[in-house]
């Protein structure tokens, strides 16, 4: 996982008044792959997998939508089957005109706030690569915003990928959460 340039400097400011956060739906899939590829710091999937991500995870996810209803902003995440009170944070991208507004922060906080409600959230976890700064400052200052801890760990070492090289994958886990 990695935050495709998030923007941290205003977390706490007021959303745009065109700016809105909701669920995701398939029709927004094309938009978020495009997302993704534009961030140039995502590992892009298939388009295919965002129609269905948009689908059947939108329950645990959200999109951010400009003016024009268009989404300039998402955070997707599942809940863990095995930890049903833990969301696991897959991607966060912003488009680049909307950066500088600490929107990416802000999905965050909604996000978790709807699945909280829902589920009963009690901690969120995420993979970062080292060097991922954006990635590091936006879920240290979540913890720090919800008063959490961070614990840090290599969920997948650089060998475990079959595709070339890539960096580590560090799991951070975020809690315990109170809302």
């Amino acid at each position: 996982m990695t935050a495709a340039q998030a923007d941290l400097h205003s977390p706490h400011t007021e959303l745009p008044e065109a700016l809105r956060i909701e669920r995701p739906s398939p029709a927004d899939g094309a938009a978020l792959w495009r997302l993704a590829k534009e961030s140039g710091t995502l590992d892009v999937n298939s388009s295919y997998s965002y129609l269905l991500w948009c689908r059947d995870f939108a329950a645990t996810s959200a999109v951010a939508r400009g003016a024009d209803g268009e989404p300039v902003g998402f955070v997707t995440g599942y809940v863990r089957p095995d930890r049903p009170h833990t969301l696991l944070v897959w991607q966060v991208a912003v488009d680049a005109g909307h950066r500088g507004r600490g929107l990416a922060a802000r999905l965050l906080d909604a996000l978790t706030a709807r699945v909280a409600a829902e589920v009963g959230l009690t901690s969120v976890e995420t993979t970062i690569t080292p060097g991922n700064a954006a990635s590091e400052r936006l879920f240290t200052s979540y913890a720090a915003r919800h008063g959490a801890m961070v614990e840090r760990e290599v969920l997948f070492g650089a060998e475990q990928f079959p595709d070339g090289p890539h960096d580590p994958e560090v799991l951070h886990r975020i809690g315990p959460l109170s809302f």
